[in-house]
């Protein structure tokens, strides 16, 4: 694992940036609560909020001082799967989502039968007290829905089936 390469970092599609591990690992970052956290850098102080956030497209929606930020994330290996052209495309699609991580459902958004399209949120799952929406990873329709509101979910745990 090459852990000296940048991560290209993506800000509102028009920032483009390396951010080195060792960067990364000197920002001063505190915990505030529920997503939020106070940054010191530069000798500037921001709060930041985590809106949203896609683990599997490394993909967040931020508020810094209350400003939007959408942010990508690319590392070593999401680089070469594009180089090779071994990424998804857009007619693929999962057929089973599964938990990411455990958490909790806090809402489910789609019902068995229910047509979806790619980028739809499909549920909210609570994990270390932030909200984390799955969205369809392609257009389909909800085969069956294998958690209920409130379940708590293991990493891996299979959530809903697509067809």
């Amino acid at each position: 694992m090459k852990h000296n390469e940048p991560f290209k970092v993506s800000v509102n599609g028009q920032h483009h940036f390396d951010l080195h591990p060792t960067e990364a690992q000197e920002l001063d970052i505190v915990p505030d609560s529920d997503g939020r956290f106070h940054i010191l850098h530069d000798g500037k102080s921001y709060q930041a909020e985590i809106v949203e956030i896609d683990h599997t497209a490394r993909f967040i929606v931020a508020k810094v001082n209350g400003t939007r930020f959408s942010i990508s994330i690319a590392d070593h290996y999401d680089r070469l799967v594009l180089q090779l052209g071994l990424s998804m495309g857009g007619t693929q699609k999962a057929n089973i989502v599964k938990a990411p991580m455990p958490g909790l459902v806090l809402n489910l958004l789609v019902e068995a039968g229910q047509l979806v399209s790619k980028g739809d949120p499909l549920l909210i799952l609570e994990a270390m007290k932030m909200e984390n929406v799955l969205k369809a990873t392609g257009d389909g329709r909800v085969k069956s829905v294998h958690v209920q509101k409130s379940a708590a979910v293991v990493k891996g745990q299979l959530l809903l089936e697509m067809e």
